[in-house]
């Protein structure tokens, strides 16, 4: 097997970088999980929200975090020597709006708060992996993994310390309670990063960056990679906003419970995201994107079927091994795509693709509200097997291994 060489200045300090990343992606994702997971489910009963208005709140985070996101990828590929900076603001700003969002009295407050919820983390994305994708030109799907594992263990610990939050303070102290935290994360992450060595200067222009965007968005194989995307996003995300309230009020399962089953599908997905990237570097995107995509659309099924107990259980635990495994990879195929160019705005492009995924929440609220929860399932795992006919059609370049490999 042929080595892929790699400059010695991009070499410089790249360990240290990835795990800097990593680690922030980690605290990111507690907030974010313990809010998707506990929280919600605790506001929608003490605000005594309908389905309807839950997806709207999701929707409200999630489109908010779609414009965000668009900016954050200029910011990471024009200033990509202010990543450290960026990656501070975002957990900073992140922490603050938990605390606002804890002083919501009301549904239509808290659709506010919501909105300011949604900048924070989307700030994270395309700088850091654009940084990862740099540095790692011989390793871009493992590297990108290695972040995705970092969101998974934080999807871990999320449901966990909120719920044993929960068990001392009410929902809005245990956002009052957050700030804190993320702002410590926020200083930590900033001077961590900021002494890595081997740093890049970005684009020179932003003439230069938007022709390289524009050049971009022609392309018909990242064209087809974002609407891949956004439909599993659509898909992913009616099940992972209703999932919890399935559990907490179909199942009257307690908050503690909820936590443990989320977080076990989560444990599994730790693993699974470095092998996988590590499997798409060397055998292709497709190879692996195919054949999960067709298991978590069935595992999606399988939730409005699965009889509660250990069927749902292991469906649950199944789930994580793809969840968010899948997203890395098509950043990495995106970014072979791409060639080397505007690393963070592809970022950008295949996080933003997600914005259709949120409308989702409010299509399986309806859903839910009309016929029950579990049906909602139905329409998830359906909206990602289109998702899956479409990728199987698109035409990816070979990775950088693969290229290597083939002596071409």
């Amino acid at each position: 097997m042929k080595a892929i060489r790699v400059s010695p200045e991009l070499k410089r300090g790249r360990n240290r970088l990835a795990t800097t990343v990593v680690l922030g992606h980690a605290v990111k994702h507690i907030y974010i999980s313990g809010l998707r997971t506990i929280l919600l489910p605790e506001i929608k009963i003490g605000l005594g929200l309908s389905a309807t208005q839950l997806g709207t709140l999701a929707f409200s985070q999630q489109a908010i975090g779609w414009v965000t996101t668009m900016g954050a990828g200029y910011l990471g590929d024009r200033f990509a020597s202010r990543a450290s900076l960026i990656l501070g603001v975002s957990l900073s700003l992140m922490g603050i709006s938990y605390f606002l969002a804890g002083e919501a009295p009301n549904f239509w407050i808290m659709l506010a708060a919501m909105l300011f919820v949604g900048v924070g983390p989307s700030l994270y994305h395309p700088p850091a992996i654009g940084a990862l994708s740099r540095r790692f030109p011989d390793r871009r799907g493992l590297a990108i993994s290695l972040h995705g594992t970092g969101g998974s263990i934080g999807e871990v610990l999320g449901p966990l310390v909120t719920a044993v939050a929960l068990t001392v303070l009410i929902w809005q102290d245990v956002l009052h309670m957050s700030m804190f935290p993320a702002l410590f994360a926020a200083v930590v992450i900033w001077s961590m990063m900021r002494s890595i060595p081997g740093g890049v200067t970005g684009t020179t222009t932003t003439r230069s960056y938007f022709t390289s965007l524009v050049s971009l968005l022609r392309n018909r194989a990242m064209l087809s990679l974002v609407m891949v995307t956004a439909l599993r996003s659509m898909g992913q995300s009616a099940v992972v906003v209703f999932l919890p309230v399935y559990l907490r009020e179909d199942l009257d399962y307690s908050a503690a419970r909820v936590a443990i089953y989320l977080s076990l599908a989560q444990v599994v997905g730790i693993g699974a995201q470095p092998v996988m990237g590590f499997l798409s570097d060397r055998l292709g995107r497709k190879m692996v994107l195919v054949p999960s995509m067709i298991a978590m659309g069935l595992l999606f099924f399988a939730l409005r079927f699965a009889d509660p107990g250990a069927q749902l259980v292991l469906t649950i635990i199944a789930m994580g091994t793809f969840l968010y495994s899948m997203h890395a990879i098509l950043i990495a195929g995106a970014m072979d795509v791409a060639g080397g160019e505007v690393q963070s705005t592809v970022v950008s492009l295949i996080y933003g693709a997600g914005f259709l995924g949120t409308m989702s929440p409010i299509i399986a609220g309806i859903i839910a509200d009309a016929y029950g929860i579990p049906n909602a399932f139905l329409y998830g795992g359906a909206v990602v097997m289109v998702a899956t006919v479409l990728l199987a059609v698109t035409k990816l370049p070979r990775t950088a291994n693969q290229v290597a490999n083939s002596g071409s």
